[in-house]
This record gives structure tokens, C-alpha cells and sequence, in this order.
């Protein structure tokens, strides 16, 4: 599995509006539907309902929310880079300002984890996220999520 095909192009955005936690999960909901033709607002539900089980910040400025989602057939994921980092209630206390999400089927297994562990790698490593944070436009933030992780796995 790689980044390619989890993530469009158009599901990558920098966003100047968020201001907190809601208001990102709200955000990433309009990108989803727009993107992928999902409900916004199924979007939003199911990313909170997974936060109230505990926060998906994981430290470092780096917040993983995800969800499962009827209607889905394969997995699918949204980036989003913050101009002003947000509290996010992150392991590590420090504000977020990069959210990668994830939505898989409700019946996926392994395939959702598989996503969630090949993002959580790719974020993991500084150098792809001062990267993210240095170039502020979606079509370089998707070329560095996309060929950092293909030559990774080269």
C-alpha cells in the first residue's frame, strides 16, 4: 500500500480558517465530500465519535483522526496543514498543525490499519514534516507526501 492510493490530489489543503478541533474535523469533512462525494456530515460524526474514545493527536504538531464509514469501498485520506496550529489534546500536549485523516469501510480490517501504520510511519519522520510545514501550497505538500513515501519504499 502507498500514500498514491489513499490520497488525491485534491484531498490535500492548507487551511487558514481552523481555530479549533471542531472546526478542523468540519473542515476535513467539506474536503472529503468535495474529493471523494462523501457526506460532510457523516464525515464529521464519525471523526467525532472516534475523538470522545480518545484523542487521535500523536505528537509533534502531528494529529491522525480516522474513521469508518458506510458507503465506502476502498480506503481513502485527506492532509491538511494549518497555518496556526490548534490544541488538539495530543499525547504530548504540544498544538497540531498537520492532520493526515483516514476513512475506511466499516468492514475493512487490515487493509485500515495497513493506512493507518503507513501514515503514521511517513509522519513519524522530520524531515517529510519541516518538508510540510516549509511549503505551504497542496500540490507540493501531495508531491512530498506521495514521492517521499514511494522512495521510501524503494
Amino acid at each position: 500500500m502507498d500514500l498514491v492510493r489513499v490520497l488525491k490530489p485534491e484531498a490535500v489543503k492548507v487551511l487558514t480558517s481552523a481555530s479549533s478541533k471542531k472546526r478542523l474535523m468540519q473542515d476535513i469533512g467539506d474536503l472529503v465530500q468535495n474529493a471523494y462525494n462523501l457526506s460532510a456530515s457523516d464525515v464529521v460524526n464519525a471523526l467525532m465519535t472516534r475523538e470522545s474514545l480518545g484523542p487521535t493527536g500523536v505528537g509533534r504538531g502531528v494529529a491522525l483522526p480516522h474513521a469508518r464509514l458506510d458507503g465506502l469501498e476502498e480506503v481513502v485520506g485527506a492532509f491538511v496543514l494549518l497555518d496556526k496550529p490548534i490544541d488538539f489534546s495530543s499525547v504530548d500536549r504540544q498544538p497540531v498543525d498537520l492532520a493526515f485523516a483516514l476513512f475506511a469501510p466499516t468492514d475493512a480490517g487490515v487493509e485500515h490499519l495497513k493506512a493507518l501504520a503507513l501514515v503514521s510511519r511517513t509522519l513519524r519522520n522530520n524531515s517529510i514534516c519541516n518538508k510540510l510545514r516549509a511549503n505551504p501550497v497542496a500540490t507540493t505538500l501531495y508531491t512530498i507526501l506521495t514521492e517521499e513515501q514511494s522512495t521510501q519504499a524503494a
